[in-house]
């Protein structure tokens, strides 16, 4: 997404049932491209996300095979990624992850805003996100905005913010019960520090990561441990409503 790209105002969850504050603008739409506002509390609009959804472009994300980790399958055409018994005799460069079942995205990105779209169904292990271009890509690690991932996953029915690698998600770590997405949206506003999650089919936040500072490049991050299910990066224009 670039900065002609649709804007997703955030609201807080009915859980917490507060209003939404008095200086929320209107929306409104100017040079074909709806504005980004700055508000000192970002919360989840859901009605406003449904009616944006249809200005938000796409950006085209590539997997970078040279990041892959040594048991991932890239597809040819480096849209598609599963998880295979047999390692495969690679090159373990500074760029390759080592000990954990990732793999990055080719472009990554500096300022902006873009939003991409990832098919998950069927795959019950699988982490999606955002990884900064200093984050540790050897030896273990806990997986967190200190360490510079900022991600969502999926631990069998479990749906988590993020973990460590030694062992399943905390209940701190927990998003809050809902039907498990097939297909994840994934938006990042660079200058607001936001990395935000959506159920791509219903149109409904996940999570969203706030209070952020970033420096540096970031990239998209693809994560899958379920045997032979690819996990496919979608193309094409905005979902429909």
């Amino acid at each position: 997404m670039d900065q002609k790209d649709g804007v997703i105002f955030l609201k807080e969850e009915a859980r917490q049932n507060r209003r939404i504050s008095d200086d929320v603008q209107e929306l409104s739409v100017t040079d074909e491209a709806l504005p980004v506002e700055k508000f000192d509390h970002l919360y989840l609009l859901n009605t406003v996300l449904r009616e944006t959804f249809d200005a938000i472009n796409r950006v085209s994300v590539t997997l970078d095979v040279e990041t892959a980790y040594p048991y991932l399958e890239v597809s040819e055409d480096r849209k598609s990624v599963r998880w295979t018994p047999t390692r495969r005799n690679l090159p373990d460069t500074r760029k390759r992850f080592t000990h954990w079942e990732c793999v990055l995205g080719s472009e990554g990105f500096t300022s902006g805003r873009h939003y991409w779209e990832v098919e998950v169904t069927g795959i019950r292990f699988w982490s999606l996100g955002v990884a900064a271009e200093s984050v540790k890509r050897k030896g273990w690690h806990s997986l967190s905005p200190e360490t510079g991932l900022w991600i969502i996953g999926r631990d069998g029915d479990v749906l988590h913010r993020d973990y460590d690698v030694f062992g399943p998600p905390s209940p701190e770590s927990r998003l809050a019960a809902g039907p498990i997405p097939g297909k994840v949206g994934v938006y990042l506003s660079y200058e607001s520090g936001t990395v935000s999650f959506y159920n791509a089919e219903t149109k409904s936040h996940l999570h969203t990561f706030t209070g952020n500072k970033f420096t540096g490049k970031l990239y998209p991050l693809f994560g899958t441990w379920d045997r032979n299910q690819w996990l496919r990066i979608c193309s094409g224009s905005a979902p429909g409503l």
